[in-house]
This record gives C-alpha cells, sequence and structure tokens, in this order.
C-alpha cells in the first residue's frame, strides 16, 4: 500500500496540480504516517531532480538581472556566511555538539544547505551518522523555512525584491529558496534563485580551505548545475527565437522542484528527528533564527538592498 501512495504522491506532484509547498506537506504526510520503501533511491533523484530542475528555471532568467543581483548580493554573501560559521561554531561549543557535527550544521547553514553539507563531509571524514545527524537538522528547518516565509513575508508587506534576497540568505537548501520564492512572485523568484547560487558558489572555496586545513585527499564535488543555469540564462537573454522553448524548459523546471520537496518531504519522519537528537537541533535551530531575523532586520531597514 505505502509503494502505491508513494507513487501516487510522485504522479500527482509532477501533474501540476499541486503548488511546491503543498508538494513538501504532501511528502511530509507521507513521511510521518509510511516507511519509505525507496528511501535511498529518494534522495539520490531528488538531488539530481533539484539540479536539473534549477538549470530548467534559469530559462526564464534575464542574464542582466542574473550579473546585478549576483555581483550586488556577493558581499552581503561574504559576509553572512563569515557570520553564520562563527556563530555555528560557538553555538556548537556551549552546546556540546560533536565538532564535525556542529561544522556540517554551520556550513549547511551558511551556504546552502545538503549541497554544501555532501560537498564538504568528505573532506571533514564525517561518519554516516554525522552526516545523517546534520542533513536530518537542516532538512527539518527547510521544511519550516518554506511554509512558514510566505506567511511571514506577506505579513511584514515585504516587496518581491526583499524577499527574494531573505529567502537567499536564510533559508538553507536552493530547492526551498525556489519554493517559497516562487509561491510569492516572479521578481522574489529571480532574486531569490540568482542570489542563492551565487551563494552556492561558496561550496568550492569551503570545501577547498577544509581540505587544506585536514590535508585531506577527497574528492571535491564542484557545483556543475550553477554553470548551467547561467547559460540557460544566456540563452534567454541572446537567442529570443527560441522563446516558446524556453518557457516549456521553465515549466519543466518548476515541475521538477514540484516532485523534488515531495521527495524531501517523504524522507522525513519520526526517525529522522529521534536521530538528530537533541543538541544538534537545538544548535541549528537557534543559529537559523539568529541569522534569518538578522537578514530580515537589515533588510527592512535598507542595510541590504539590491
Amino acid at each position: 500500500m505505502s509503494k502505491n501512495i508513494f507513487f501516487a504522491g510522485l504522479i500527482v506532484a509532477a501533474s501540476g496540480l499541486l503548488s511546491p509547498p503543498l508538494a513538501l506537506v504532501a511528502g511530509l504526510a507521507y513521511g510521518f504516517t509510511f516507511a519509505h520503501p525507496y528511501h535511498l533511491d529518494a534522495k539520490r533523484l531528488s538531488k539530481l531532480l533539484l539540479q536539473v530542475s534549477v538549470v530548467g528555471l534559469g530559462f526564464g532568467m534575464d542574464l542582466h538581472e542574473v550579473l546585478h543581483a549576483g555581483r550586488t548580493g556577493f558581499l552581503y554573501t561574504a559576509l553572512s556566511i563569515s557570520f553564520a560559521m562563527l556563530l555555528g561554531w560557538g553555538l556548537g561549543k556551549v552546546l556540546h555538539v560533536k565538532q564535525r557535527i556542529s561544522f556540517l550544521i554551520s556550513t549547511g547553514t551558511a551556504i546552502c544547505g545538503g549541497s554544501a553539507i555532501a560537498a564538504v563531509a568528505p573532506v571533514t571524514d564525517a561518519s554516516e551518522e554525522e552526516i545523517a545527524v546534520s542533513l536530518g537538522t537542516v532538512f527539518v528547518l527547510n521544511s519550516i523555512a518554506l511554509l512558514a516565509f510566505p506567511a511571514i513575508g506577506v505579513m511584514l508587506h515585504l516587496t518581491q525584491t526583499q524577499f527574494g534576497l531573505w529567502s537567499a540568505l536564510a533559508i538553507h537548501d536552493t530547492s526551498s529558496v525556489v519554493g517559497a520564492a516562487a509561491k510569492y512572485g516572479a521578481v522574489a523568484l529571480a532574486v531569490g534563485t540568482t542570489v542563492k547560487l551565487a551563494r552556492a558558489l561558496w561550496i568550492v572555496p569551503m570545501s577547498v580551505g577544509t581540505s587544506m586545513v585536514r590535508k585531506s585527499k577527497a574528492k571535491i564535488q564542484l557545483p556543475w548545475f550553477i554553470l548551467f543555469f547561467c547559460l540557460a540564462a544566456v540563452a534567454n537573454t541572446y537567442l529570443p527565437a527560441l522563446q516558446p522553448a524556453y518557457a516549456q524548459m521553465k515549466h519543466l523546471g518548476i515541475i521538477g522542484l514540484t516532485v523534488t520537496l515531495f521527495l524531501i518531504g517523504t524522507g522525513l519522519s519520526a526517525k529522522t528527528l529521534r536521530e538528530v537528537g537533541v543538541r544538534p537541533l537545538l544548535q541549528g535551530v537557534l543559529l537559523w533564527v539568529v541569522v534569518a531575523a538578522g537578514s530580515l532586520a537589515l533588510i527592512r531597514a535598507g542595510w541590504i538592498a539590491l
């Protein structure tokens, strides 16, 4: 029965009948009700599908907007990443969280959630348990952010540009940034996706730096999909004759994102929460709340703007 319901959920998510946030809710409902029959396969598929979907969304972006948002958001990203890493280190010490788990949670919060954790984990020699705890913490908070941020944005009357920037700076995973921003509006989606992808580029220096400090020989994973996102934006900007095809690619990107969020939701369960434990989850929550509240305050005050 659980298999039939899982495939039915996939079909509905891919049909376009559900918005990305609703697809996540449906996935969470499944994850907390049934034992996942394809847990590892869904995990691998969601990672690949997210990257392909981001490329598809690139066909709806204007290159000039991408470059402007990426260039303007670079300084904010650098400062916020440095702040998050330092604060995460301090909270990990105070809460007595294991050093590697603390570092992975801080990296996931500072850069781009599960992608950053997956990239940095091999060079830290993290165990499967440590990686699972870190990913579980980030995924739980991602789910909360995806559902809560649009409501907060409406309540505070944030402009689409403000919301897109806030989402990119305060939500962990690219998938959740895109999902929340897409619900808020087209401009929010463009700003949020671009700034978040610029933020994701920091995976490379973070991985290289960590590898040098630890003298690790593990292979560093590069975020290839960001290059293809930029190429898609180039095509959309300079080859307007193919606009009908670009519109279809963008639509497929949104569908792919919806399915991705359903798959991510199915991977969360009561067992996941138990495995995370209180201390790492508390570190992740406190770090995320400070980053989210601080960036929101600075954006509303006009200190952070595009």
